[in-house]
């Protein structure tokens, strides 16, 4: 069981961000996101956006560094992966 966040390269509002994921359960994910102080709302559909000047504080807190796509492998090979629904 282990919590997992890629490199803040997600622009947006004028921030770079990470996401913070689970490979075990989102209860183990919220949990570590509320110890980090990370508010619930920050949560969408499998991971937590965490902005950067948070990115060091997740990893002190046993977070581990990983590339985004190894990040998404890891979600969806543990079955935790919701995608946006796409429109065909």
């Amino acid at each position: 069981m282990t919590v997992y966040i890629d490199p803040p390269t997600w622009p947006g509002h004028g921030r770079l961000w990470s996401h913070l994921v689970s490979d075990a359960s989102f209860e183990e994910l919220h949990d570590f996101a509320a110890r980090i102080g990370a508010p619930r709302r920050a949560f969408e559909r499998d991971h937590y956006d965490l902005p950067a000047e948070r990115y060091a504080d997740a990893v002190r807190a046993g977070a581990v560094e990983i590339g985004s796509k190894e990040l998404v492998r890891r979600l969806t090979a543990a079955g935790l992966r919701r995608p946006k629904h796409r429109r065909n």
